[in-house]
């Protein structure tokens, strides 16, 4: 295993580079039929047969870690532990990203021309991505108090089919939970339905390590019809101090404030654990997706990382839904550079607006329809009411339309940051639910 995992990395390490050299070829060439089909391609070879088995692993993940765990009082433990650990790092994301834009100040010091040409290509690219441009006017009508009323009538399924067939993950983990409580009470008459699940979540996780063997193709297909969009012209452009603010604060967190979490609650070394969760990271980067990278984060966490099933069944699936550390520090970050491009100063109770909306729209994002974003928009609506007690100021929706052109390589930055938050979350569950038998793979990465 050990030798094929690293053979697989190196694919993928390949598969990213060569990925970014031919994109960037195909930008230079203008090769816009070539760089659409290669993401159509990628979208085909790799994301596809990952969300395929999304709802499947999330149901019996779920259930197997519910199943196995049993007792309601410590599932109920390790699920305020959890949230704690989401809510927390989460909110430490967002007050980084606050702190790096307001004290770089990405949207202030353009020349004059260039600020009127982003605003003016920013309405104009809002008014052509006219899917974008519906999610956000979803969005907007929303509001925060749709958004959680979404949310609560997910909690609670009329339908768990609809909810699996919409690729709804939290509904399903909801039923899931519920169902694994009720088989862990049914003593030795549910005995043999928990055998088949396991034995059904196993058959999952090998399909699962099958289709991995299709990361480097599809993640070389991906990384080349980004770039090719793109070009890597934008890391130089207007919009730099922008992407190296996110970058920084992204870096930040990932490098620093969750490895020292880690560090402090286990006791091991972050990055051995790092260094042992890279495929479902390289993953997160090349498929952009943290439900598509899912089946991926749960496997690798499994069998190379240490995590227990228990921690990993329970923590993974419900923070691949609501835990978006990285989404939650882009957000705060992106919403105060477009209010600086705009001309528009924003006070310390404007900037507590931020960490605040910011914080619960990532939490939320499961309840509307797109992230990202889409989200941005509930931030963006809270600080311009919070302006207009004292200001005529206020940020047109429009605006997002700037940040387009270079949130995909932002978002597959965000969304490592995200599947590695999950990680360290399961990680750190793991002290408390541990598998009553560990593996080898556990056993030695304990020892880290």
């Amino acid at each position: 295993m050990h030798r094929s995992g690293a053979w697989l990395t190196a694919l993928i390490l390949i598969g990213l580079v060569l990925g970014g050299i031919v994109g960037e070829v195909l930008h230079a060439n203008q090769q816009e039929e070539t760089v659409a089909a290669m993401m159509s391609w990628g979208d085909l070879i790799l994301i596809r047969p990952l969300k395929a088995l999304v709802i499947p692993i999330v149901l019996f993940s779920v259930l197997v870690g519910v199943t196995s765990i049993g007792n309601p009082s410590r599932l109920g433990v390790i699920g305020g532990a959890t949230l704690v650990y989401y809510l927390a790092t989460m909110l430490s994301a967002v007050v980084l990203g606050a702190v790096l834009v307001t004290s770089i100040r990405p949207g202030e010091g353009l020349p004059p021309e260039t600020v009127a040409s982003l605003q003016s290509a920013g309405v104009a690219e809002f008014e052509r991505q006219e899917a974008l441009r519906s999610r956000i006017e979803d969005a907007s009508d929303l509001g925060m108090g749709g958004a959680w009323s979404s949310i609560v009538d997910q909690l609670v399924p009329a339908n768990v089919f609809e909810e699996m067939v919409a690729v709804r993950p939290l509904g399903v983990i909801v039923f899931a939970l519920a169902l694994g409580l009720a088989l862990a009470a049914g003593g030795s008459a549910a005995t043999p339905a928990i055998r088949v699940i396991a034995s059904l979540f196993d058959a999952l996780m090998r399909l699962v390590r099958w289709i991995i063997w299709l990361t480097p193709i599809g993640v070389f297909l991906l990384v080349a019809g980004t770039v090719g969009r793109i070009g890597m012209a934008e890391l130089v452009g207007p919009m730099a101090k922008y992407m190296l603010t996110v970058v920084v604060g992204l870096a930040i967190h990932g490098f620093i404030v969750l490895p020292l979490v880690l560090w402090f609650f286990v006791r091991i070394n972050p990055f051995g654990f790092m260094w042992r969760m890279r495929r479902a990271l390289l993953t997160a980067f090349g498929t952009d997706s943290s439900s598509a990278t899912l089946p991926v984060t749960i496997e690798t966490a499994q069998v190379e990382a240490g995590c227990s099933k228990r921690a990993s069944g329970f923590v993974l699936p419900l923070g691949a839904t609501v835990n978006m550390d990285g989404t939650a520090l882009y957000e705060a970050v992106a919403v105060v550079f477009l209010f600086q491009l705009f001309g528009v100063e924003l006070t310390l109770t404007e900037l507590v607006v931020v960490v605040i909306t910011a914080t619960l729209a990532a939490v939320g994002a499961a309840g509307i329809p797109s992230a990202g974003l889409v989200t941005m928009v509930i931030v963006i609506s809270s600080v311009n009411t919070s302006l207009a007690g004292h200001s005529d100021a206020a940020l047109p929706m429009a605006a997002i339309g700037i940040l387009w052109g270079v949130d995909r390589i932002l978002d597959m930055c965000r969304t490592t940051v995200n599947v590695w938050g999950d990680a360290v979350g399961a990680r750190i569950i793991t002290q408390i639910a541990p598998d009553e038998e560990p593996n080898d793979e556990a056993a030695s990465a304990s020892a880290i």
